[in-house]
């Protein structure tokens, strides 16, 4: 036992050859002695405890580099903060890894939408719950031009979302609404737009709602039939007598992975609220 070759040095600790080698190569762990004729590396079973330490570190997360650093130093007040600092590392892993996880149950969700939805062109009468939004005024009225400033007032909105702080996997999505009193007239002016986000992980000062109510809805999935199909939607709630209470809403369901021509690929719902 006063000298181990690298093969019994590995099976005694559970490691590979290679990863002994790479220790040594980085100064990480030395063996005790070299054969200088043939190369052969000798360790001592009590550099053993080393390699514990080494391999403890490494299953708290730390990198090799600090683990050298830490071997070398050995100062404790060191390794206490470089080990406080990797936890606040993975707590933060972990609440990334959290509203990573909800955002993948609304794109699952939405597909699901998608796919049981009914066609392009159907109108429904339906009641939906209050839903949370960030909203973003626009500066220019896309409607006026096309999807192009659609795209631009896409980008100036997820820009303010990042300097609000909001992640990123927000910005799917994306609505717009007309104001109450602009959808009467079918004055199409777009007034924001918005994205849905979950009222527990984002300031409150950042939120509003929309509230519960009846909405007279229509599905689309092409960015100009938008406009004829909400005066679609107007005349059928003219023709059933529906007083619409509130402002209009462009719901995107669901963004394609289907690029024509470089534009985007959605499918949304148009919808007003109603008193019947």
């Amino acid at each position: 036992m006063n000298k181990l070759t690298i093969g019994q040095m590995a099976r005694a600790n559970g490691v590979s050859e290679q990863t002994l080698r790479y220790y040594d190569k980085i100064g990480l762990l030395k063996p005790v002695d070299v054969d200088k004729a043939t190369g052969y590396r000798f360790y001592s079973i009590k550099q053993s405890a080393r390699l514990d330490m080494i391999q403890y570190m490494q299953s708290l997360g730390m990198s090799l580099n600090d683990i050298y650093n830490q071997l070398k130093n050995c100062d404790v007040k060191l390794t206490k903060h470089v080990l406080e600092q990797k936890k606040l590392q993975i707590d933060n892993q972990i609440e990334s890894l959290q509203h990573q996880k909800i955002a993948l149950t609304h794109a699952v969700e939405n597909y699901e939408r998608y796919e049981s939805s009914p066609p392009d062109g159907t109108i429904v009468l339906e009641f939906i719950d209050k839903r949370w939004i960030y909203s973003y005024k626009t500066d220019t009225n896309f409607y006026n031009f096309g999807i192009e400033v659609y795209e631009e007032q896409l980008r100036k909105m997820k820009e303010d979302m990042d300097s609000q702080g909001l992640r990123s996997t927000y910005f799917c999505n994306a609505g717009s609404t007309v104001s109450h009193e602009n959808i009467l007239s079918r004055n199409y002016v777009s007034d924001k737009l918005f994205v849905f986000v979950d009222i527990e992980h984002v300031p409150e000062k950042l939120v509003s709602s929309i509230p519960p109510n009846t909405y007279l809805s229509i599905y689309c999935n092409k960015f100009e039939m938008e406009i004829p199909y909400a005066n679609k939607l107007l005349d059928e709630a003219s023709l059933r007598n529906y007083t619409i209470t509130g402002d209009y809403i462009c719901e995107v369901i669901v963004d394609l992975p289907d690029f024509i021509e470089n534009e985007r690929g959605m499918f949304f719902k148009l919808q007003i609220p109603v008193k019947i």
